[in-house]
């Protein structure tokens, strides 16, 4: 009677460690099965433009961001590597109207095939990453670094617009806007630097 009750304790034990190996296993796996895509129609992008010799910043966004390779990743960043966009310009926005028609027309369409901005993310895995930007008929590299909070990801960037060759269409908005980027000192001026922030929200499956 010993022996039996001592094999049935034994196997009950046996199952339940089978069973609770199992159960962990399966919640661990639970735990990596899930992956995450972009959620272009919640993410935004920033930008700062600088005028007059006094540096006044003049922000603003663009409202439409469309996705070109919709893809997945394990994370959050894995699901931006390699991801590829499109910007139109006519969707940029800075709460001023006539602002925005001189950017279109004074800037952006005075650059070759600018339509759109074309962009692919490249990451390093060391919160940093290059970003594959085409503007004005050239692509070049952007450095950037970025964050997460939560499934969210933060980017910043500081874009050198010379080395996209803008320096013909920042000399044609500088003529449109010539009083407007005059500052006290009888100058007028628009600089060359763009800083860019962006939240990119990802959605877990």
């Amino acid at each position: 009677m010993k022996n039996m009750l001592y094999y049935t304790l034994f196997f009950s034990f046996a199952l339940l460690t089978v069973s609770c190996a199992k159960e962990k296993k399966e919640t661990e796996s639970s735990k990596t099965d899930h992956t995450y895509h972009i959620d272009a129609d919640h993410s935004s992008v920033q930008w700062t433009a600088y005028k007059t010799t006094d540096k006044v910043p003049v922000k603003g966004t663009f409202k439409e961001i469309k996705i070109l390779n919709s893809q997945e990743g394990k994370s959050p960043s894995a699901s931006l590597q390699g991801l590829e966009f499109e910007i139109p310009v006519s969707s940029i926005f800075s709460k001023d109207t006539i602002r925005d028609g001189k950017l279109n027309k004074f800037f952006f369409a005075v650059m070759e095939n600018t339509v759109s901005l074309k962009g692919e993310f490249k990451l390093d895995g060391d919160e940093k990453g290059n970003l594959a930007l085409t503007m004005n008929g050239l692509t070049k590299e952007l450095p950037f670094a970025y964050q997460m909070s939560q499934d969210t990801i933060l980017i910043n960037a500081s874009m050198d617009l010379n080395n996209w060759q803008a320096q013909t269409a920042l000399e044609s908005l500088n003529q449109a806007c010539l009083e407007l980027h005059t500052g006290p000192d009888g100058i007028s001026k628009t600089w060359n630097e763009v800083n860019i922030q962006a939240k990119i929200l990802t959605l877990k499956k």
